[in-house]
């Protein structure tokens, strides 16, 4: 699987087909006196964040994304079938969204029981969702089928919904499935996760049978563990040393700031620019993974250590901190399941010169090391916490410091992405830092990057992943930045 801009999709043409979840009526039907069910922290803060960005007149939109091609010709009743099956399948892709409190109105802010705003679930049980198909027509040239296609996507949206859209680009020998998540519902896993599942239950339903998919656990049941350890936590517990250390170091601040300058004013959102490049092919990867582990670190190790140098090359600081999102999936169910099974932690390491490429893996690697017993605080909690802003980060203060890694070789389905053309689409339509999603597939090692559209971010970019490329390619060369 790739991980790509939308503006980057290819689509051939072929006839256009939508689907859309249909559960009017069906939800808000708990039993009177039954305990609301909360979103996540990470869900609560999404939706705050674009409730913040909409009243300041911000058409702000995110989503996450996925294609793939059924090869031959297509059965579009069994496709739509495998579509139903992906939404009944997993809970997350049935909610409906709503503020809690009395007299709570779409816009408005409720309070969770633990000090943080709220955002109650209604889950439409899986008998009583239904598929809308739209017949869209016709798009003849691969310039107006692409066109097409990212319009769609954009259909989600965070406070009112649709929540999901899903269609196919038809042919007579093939066709392109594609689908959008908002954040809400999505986190990176659950894309190769869709993909899978829809193209495995579409092979059943076409061959007259019925899907045999792994089970998927709950999400809502994970949010809500999840819940519960954050309002255990107190501003004392020795949980929150981590943070407290790695706050104070950084001058009392949680976020670290991203070093290079991108020309933008704090806490202001501008039009956010999608990018990718491939960093290393895979053979090229491989060597670099030799060496990391030759001295006792991880390939993802060797990509933050490449980057924390690479940073400090371009005039960053001699000690790389940074922000890393961390999958809370574990190894049971959750592995199969749609959801934003994601928390987030410090790491920081010294870069300096002379440090050596052994010394910064031993510090990074360290630093990821670190992190584990933290993985089950969350973030949020934590900041409410420290900072007694009881409402969650919600736009971040500056540019922060960010690195994320994933192998999709490791995901549902990874040995059939190149033959299913798999796809992976992450659209942010504001920003106001730079983000950084390093991920590896059967080609190599990639990264999208999501910043700031100004002529300094432009250049900062392109500075940092210049740099980078160099760092990468020396180690997987000789063992050395």
């Amino acid at each position: 699987m790739l991980q790509l801009p939308v503006e980057d999709m290819e689509m051939a043409p072929g006839h256009a087909l939508e689907w859309t979840v249909s559960a009017a009526g069906a939800a808000g039907h708990a039993e009177e006196g039954a305990p609301e069910v909360l979103a996540s922290y990470n869900q609560q803060d999404h939706f705050a964040v674009a409730q913040a960005l909409r009243a300041a007149d911000i058409g702000y939109s995110s989503y996450i994304g996925g294609s793939f091609e059924i090869r031959g010709r297509v059965e579009v009743e069994a496709l739509e079938a495998a579509l139903l099956h992906l939404v009944r399948r997993h809970e997350v892709l049935r909610c409906e969204f709503r503020e809690t409190g009395e007299g709570a109105e779409p816009g408005a802010t409720g309070r969770a029981a633990d000090g943080g705003c709220g955002m109650a679930v209604e889950v439409v049980p899986p008998q009583d969702v239904k598929l809308e198909r739209v017949d869209a027509g016709r798009y003849d040239t691969p310039a107006e089928a692409a066109a097409y296609v990212r319009d769609f996507l954009r259909r989600t949206d965070t406070l009112r919904g649709p929540w999901i859209v899903m269609g196919a680009m038809v042919r007579d020998d093939c066709a392109t499935v594609y689908f959008a998540c908002d954040h809400l519902l999505s986190d990176g896993v659950s894309t190769p996760v869709a993909v899978h599942d829809i193209a495995m239950a579409y092979e059943a339903y076409a061959h007259g049978r019925e899907p045999d998919l792994p089970q998927a656990g709950s999400f809502l049941d994970h949010a809500a563990a999840e819940r519960g350890r954050g309002a255990a936590l107190a501003a004392d517990d020795p949980l929150l040393d981590q943070w407290k250390g790695f706050a104070a170091r950084g001058g009392g601040a949680l976020f670290p700031r991203f070093p290079l300058d991108l020309g933008i004013e704090p806490g202001v959102a501008h039009r956010a620019v999608n990018e990718a490049d491939t960093l290393l092919t895979a053979d090229r990867v491989d060597a670099l993974e030799a060496h990391c582990r030759a001295v006792g670190g991880r390939t993802s190790t060797g990509v933050l250590a490449a980057l924390g140098v690479g940073l400090r090359k371009a005039g960053g600081p001699d000690v790389h901190r940074a922000l890393v999102p961390v999958s809370t999936r574990g190894r049971d169910a959750r592995e199969h399941s749609m959801g934003w099974f994601v928390n987030t932690l410090p790491v920081e390491f010294p870069v300096a010169d002379g440090t050596g490429f052994a010394g910064v893996m031993a510090g990074a690697q360290a630093a990821l090391d670190g992190m584990r017993p933290y993985t089950g605080v969350p973030f949020v909690r934590v900041h409410d916490l420290l900072t007694g802003a009881g409402t969650g980060p919600q736009v971040w203060p500056f540019a922060v410091s960010f690195f994320s890694y994933l192998d999709f070789r490791r995901t549902p389905g990874a040995h059939s992405h190149v033959a299913w053309k798999a796809r992976k689409y992450v659209s942010t339509s504001h920003s106001n830092g730079i983000f950084f999603w390093f991920h590896r597939n059967h080609t190599g090692l990639h990264l999208n990057s999501i910043f700031v559209d100004t002529p300094e971010a432009r250049r900062a970019k392109a500075t940092c992943v210049g740099a980078l490329v160099q760092s990468l390619d020396n180690i997987a060369r000789s063992g050395r930045f």
